[in-house]
């Protein structure tokens, strides 16, 4: 008898460990390894996501995934603009009644497929949607070009300690059995609280479980009953079932009413699917679409928990929790992944800075405070989506339990055209007008503002939005993200802002006669060895040239006066005008940023 010892894989000494492959594990990968930090990618799992899960991504996010490579790959697998720029409402899906699969509203959605002004504001990208099925594998293989050799999935972390030094993690390959060890200085938590939190012993707090969800990925083809091209979700009201449910068209080669594949959700109130047979589910789904003969192929079903759940801290020592295992959301909004890879993009730069000795330990402390907060907001903006949603069912009066032809009865009235049923009218669409929130909230994707000891306040009043939810608002006021602007040089190139700021790099931006601000910043990143780069933006004088004042309009400061942006394009100081020291000035802002002295000259 012949025995195969499989060969031990070597223990590993690596800055950063991460633990997790999903959206937020292969952002921080790949952003560590633009940063030249060198990090090791462990996952429990032997694949990507075989589910389809999350998939719209928003601008913000775009940006970041733009900044690893990955943008247009991602444009070109996504759903077209024309696709995804509505969500609608509808009676049932199919049957024999003309009113089966009627259009109660529809609103625009995510820029309306980057043609709403405030969106095109915000950002020189437009909003993707693919889901995680296809986005992580896109993202697995740019992280192994990056990374050759350090993303490992099938192996699992089994064991954690901690010491002053960082942590020594035991990890098991479960194609084989063996275990090896890998010493890190940081650990990154993004297995989506499977492991790390409760090695480390942070739990979770928040709501729970508010309902239970029954998904199913199928193939189908849907092209004759599911109207509207340019919708993306379809909210889909089953008098049968007296449920809500949702179809969304997953391509991969087509989308809108020809996509191939689609997911179906419905959601339960109570135990709902738990005690539901995939049997039981694929009739009910049946039932709601009216499609009981329809052909079609079920790829996966399966049942999971709606909750707004965030960790009680997203720090314990060496050990940082990113994405999902330190928020997990509804998915209403679309803010669960593009929250976690926003979490990547908060940290990596930060821990980059200090592996390299370019900041002090103190600017970790700035994680938590920073990302939990608008973590918290993007939990209770999913949740009110979701809330909003089971409110309107109850204003169309739909009644889970009641006879199919009660709930008919009850949907016909927003259409009868009777006085007596006007007022029912007015409170349906009012509710769908309600529901905008979820893919109209560009203040909740932009509007945030961070603070902590990261971010130098200038004195001034914070601006208050005026719709805390739909209106952003840009602004340099320190905290918030770098407004978009469309830049020009000499040679009449154009590129957007935000591209101005390199990876791993602060960036100085000072008005038109800002000449002493520049000077200062270069002196301060020759004294300490620092990645600062430093320019002026006019409308008329300048390094480069503000055609078409976007700039001008937010950038809060006078001809004289600077902003300082880090590298995760946050704006982390500002002075409104010029300063008669303004090395010193400067360097103790930066200093206070990095968590350390600063010399000036």
């Amino acid at each position: 008898m012949n025995t195969v010892i499989a060969a031990k894989i070597a223990d590993v000494e690596v800055p950063v460990l991460i633990v997790g492959g999903g959206g937020a594990g292969l952002t921080c990968s790949m952003l560590l390894a633009q940063l030249g930090v060198e990090s090791l990618l462990v996952s429990s799992l032997p694949t990507t996501s075989i589910l389809p899960k999350a998939h719209v991504l928003n601008q913000r996010t775009m940006e970041i995934l733009a900044d690893v490579g990955l943008a247009e790959a991602i444009y070109a697998r996504s759903t077209p603009a024309e696709n995804m720029s509505a969500m609608g409402w509808y009676a049932g899906l199919a049957g024999p009644d003309p009113d089966f699969g009627r259009l109660i509203g529809k609103i625009e959605t995510w820029g309306c497929g980057y043609n709403n002004l405030n969106w095109m504001q915000a950002s020189p990208c437009r909003s993707a949607n693919l889901p995680q099925i296809r986005l992580e594998p896109v993202m697995k293989t740019r992280a192994e070009e990056l990374s050759p050799g350090a993303i490992r999935f099938h192996h699992e972390l089994v064991g954690l300690e901690q010491d002053s030094n960082g942590v020594v993690a035991r990890i098991r390959n479960n194609d084989d059995g063996t275990e090896y060890t890998v010493r890190a200085r940081y650990l990154l938590g993004c297995d989506g609280g499977r492991t790390v939190p409760r090695m480390v012993g942070i739990p979770y707090e928040g709501l729970g479980v508010i309902a239970q969800t029954a998904t199913a990925h199928i193939s189908a083809d849907l092209s004759k009953v599911a109207r509207d091209p340019d919708v993306l979700i379809r909210w889909i009201w089953c008098p049968a079932i007296g449920e809500m449910a949702v179809l969304v068209p997953m391509g991969p080669h087509r989308w809108g009413p020809d996509s191939e594949e689609w997911v179906f959700h419905v959601t339960y109130r109570g135990e709902g699917p738990k005690d539901l047979t995939d049997e039981q589910i694929e009739r009910n789904m049946r039932l709601a679409l009216g499609i009981p003969d329809l052909p079609l192929t079920i790829h996966k079903i399966t049942r999971w928990s709606l909750e707004g759940v965030l960790a009680s801290r997203i720090r314990a020592g060496h050990v940082f929790l990113v994405g999902d295992a330190a928020h997990r959301h509804p998915p209403t909004g679309g803010l669960g992944l593009t929250s976690g890879i926003q979490d990547a993009h908060n940290l990596c730069w930060k821990l980059a800075a200090v592996l390299k000795g370019q900041a002090g330990e103190a600017l970790l402390d700035s994680y938590e405070p920073e990302r939990r907060p608008v973590d918290a907001r993007n939990i209770q903006r999913s949740m009110e989506n979701s809330m909003a949603h089971m409110e309107a069912g109850q204003t169309f009066g739909l009644m889970p339990g009641a006879p199919a032809e009660a709930n008919w009865a009850q949907f016909k009235r927003i259409w009868s055209g009777k006085p007596e049923d006007a007022d029912h009218r007015r409170a349906a669409l009012r509710a769908i007008r309600r529901i905008s929130m979820e893919a109209n909230e560009l203040n909740v994707e932009y509007g945030y503002r961070y603070r902590s000891a990261a971010v130098v306040p200038d004195g001034s009043p914070e601006p208050q939005a005026i719709d805390d939810v739909h209106l952003y608002e840009p602004s340099t006021y320190p905290g918030s993200p770098l407004p978009h602007a469309w830049i020009d040089d000499d040679a009449g190139n154009r590129r957007p802002l935000k591209d101005l700021v390199e990876p791993g790099r602060f960036l100085l931006i000072a008005g038109e006669d800002g000449e002493d601000w520049c000077s200062a910043a270069a002196a301060i990143a020759r004294a300490n060895d620092l990645p600062i780069d430093a320019l002026r933006i006019g409308h008329i004088d300048g390094d480069l040239y503000d055609t078409r004042l976007a700039w001008t309009q937010f950038r809060g400061i006078s001809a004289k006066g600077a902003v300082l942006v880090r590298p995760d394009r946050v704006i982390c100081w500002r002075s409104a005008g010029p300063s008669e020291i303004p090395a010193a000035t400067l360097g103790e802002a930066l200093g206070s940023v990095l968590g350390r002295g600063l010399r000036t000259c």
